[in-house]
């Protein structure tokens, strides 16, 4: 029985294999078209009315300056605002029309509206026991105050009694994923912004597939990126004919949406409300290192049991609820989780959504560095700082605080790399020191600070995971895996050369000029 599951999903697997026939002719290389022509028609309006623009062009300063006025007084990040004011001053007309395009929100404002809704009705959903909250204000009132906000900006309760496993690595958390998928009796949900096939995939897809036939409640999400570069538009048809519920977030839609923002960047697996996985590896075969596209991949993950796994079921559910007008389906946070009695610390999972005001993900990050005494220790695959992360960055180490940032020593894209370039002269004179992994890339997303607290999930330094995505990670107080977090940075770091001024000013300068050029854009990108 279980090599028939077997034979259905490689067959599945087969059946989805893709090629340059199939980038060109399938729905992918209609996108591409699309997309173009979208550009085509926004340059093409200008192009018609080229003959009245003289005769207008007095009126379009005036409009301009108005929008200036109007920019330097908006809510949104100062480093947004510079970059729009470059284009609407660079480009008086098309600047301001494309502005005022982009802001429009097209294609979103359905699921802004969804969104606030799922969230509202789901605020109260987990409650925040008193006595956890107290005990922890006793303890620190710094992270407690942490805390407090973290659960105004949604339903993020800090629990106590849930056990955390790190994995150093893609190849061990898959290891233990497959024994936890195997154990499965009631539902398994999935959520990940990446889904290829592969190795990874097949044998994560053999034991869905397995289970679901058994009567296990199987859903798969993951984002409409796959759609358009990694799997075929049918896919969750596919999922389906082996009894898998499956969902593409936000498939990207040409003509529809206005930016190609609000992807779902998130990697969550909860497992019968029992047992979740956070962090940042994807379900592809680079993650494991089955296959080497930038030298030896790095990744970071967590295993949660026990209370704090309800945090990553409601996350789940409010995703998957996104495109349907039903209540979320909150009997599976009623079920009760195996305490890890005697464990020791704090757990706060939590999301970030890039539809409300709160940016979650990166206030997290500044609180540590505020807070930090000894040292913060970080692993980002990119670094694009708007002003107010470098400057926590900085003035932590010009408090005197050890801040390390370890980097890939290589890039998986040549602009964020070129980027991150331009933020190392300004680090390295406060203090700051940076690291690049020479084996490979660096996709972990990890702090950790004095021995006593942690962050690994799925959030990067940089604009796109800090402000244009959802995403989740898990912050840890005091629990006994922080040690081995540590740890495990200091074993990344022995493979690391040091980044020091002389070494900066010796770049490229291919890669300045890139890092310059771009940085005029960088929220945008």
């Amino acid at each position: 029985m279980q090599s028939d599951y077997k034979n259905k999903g490689l067959s599945l697997l087969k059946k989805g294999q893709k090629g340059i026939v199939h980038a060109i002719f399938s729905r992918f290389g209609l996108m591409l078209l699309l997309l173009a022509a979208q550009i085509v028609i926004l340059f093409g309006i200008f192009h018609w009315f080229e003959e009245f623009l003289p005769h207008i062009w007095g009126g379009a300063m005036l409009f301009t300056a108005g929008m200036v006025v109007y920019l330097l007084n908006n809510r949104m990040n100062p480093m947004t605002k510079i970059t729009w004011l470059i284009v609407i001053m660079l480009l008086p007309v098309f600047g301001v029309v494309l502005f005022l395009y982009m802001q429009s929100d097209i294609g979103h404002r359905a699921l802004k509206m969804r969104m606030h809704q799922i969230l509202t009705d789901t605020k109260e959903a987990i409650l925040q026991p008193c006595e956890v909250m107290e005990r922890l204000s006793e303890e620190n009132p710094g992270i407690a105050a942490l805390a407090h906000y973290m659960h105004r900006s949604g339903c993020h309760p800090v629990y106590e009694n849930t056990s955390v496993m790190y994995f150093p690595s893609g190849e061990k958390k898959f290891e233990e994923m497959l024994r936890q998928l195997q154990m499965a009796k009631h539902f398994i949900f999935m959520e990940y912004f990446i889904i290829d096939e592969g190795i990874m995939w097949g044998r994560i897809l053999e034991i869905l597939a397995r289970k679901a036939a058994e009567g296990v409640d199987v859903r798969v999400m993951y984002d409409g990126t796959c759609e358009f570069a990694l799997l075929p538009h049918d896919y969750p048809k596919r999922l389906q004919a082996l009894g898998i519920r499956c969902k593409i977030f936000a498939p990207v839609t040409p003509f529809v949406s206005t930016h190609y923002n609000y992807r779902d960047h998130r990697k969550i697996l909860v497992i019968d409300g029992q047992v979740a996985f956070n962090g940042g590896v994807n379900l592809a075969d680079e993650y494991i290192n089955q296959k080497k596209k930038f030298g030896h991949w790095k990744d970071a993950a967590l295993m949660l049991k026990g209370e704090a796994v309800k945090s990553f079921t409601l996350m789940f559910l409010q995703m998957w609820g996104i495109d349907e007008r039903e209540n979320i389906p909150l009997h599976f946070l009623s079920g009760s989780s195996e305490s890890a009695r005697g464990t020791k610390g704090y757990v706060i999972p939590y999301g970030d959504c890039p539809l409300d005001n709160d940016k979650l993900g990166e206030r997290v990050y500044m609180d540590i560095l505020n807070r930090s005494l000894q040292y913060v220790h970080i692993m980002t695959p990119y670094l694009i700082l708007d002003g107010e992360m470098e400057t926590a960055l900085k003035f932590a180490a010009e408090r005197g605080v050890e801040v390390v940032i370890l980097l890939p020593g290589i890039a998986d894209k040549s602009i964020p790399y070129a980027l991150a370039k331009t933020h190392y002269a300004s680090l390295l004179e406060s203090g700051v020191k940076l690291y690049e992994y020479t084996p490979g890339f660096v996709h972990a997303k990890v702090f950790v600070s004095d021995a006593r607290e942690a962050v690994v999930g799925t959030i990067n330094l940089d604009y796109r995971s800090l402000y244009h995505h959802f995403e989740c990670a898990t912050y840890l107080y005091q629990t006994d895996c922080i040690s081995e977090i540590e740890a495990d940075f200091q074993s990344a770091l022995g493979k690391c050369r040091q980044v020091t001024m002389e070494t900066a000013r010796k770049e490229r300068c291919s890669v300045k000029l890139v890092g310059c050029l771009m940085k005029a854009i960088a929220p945008l990108l």
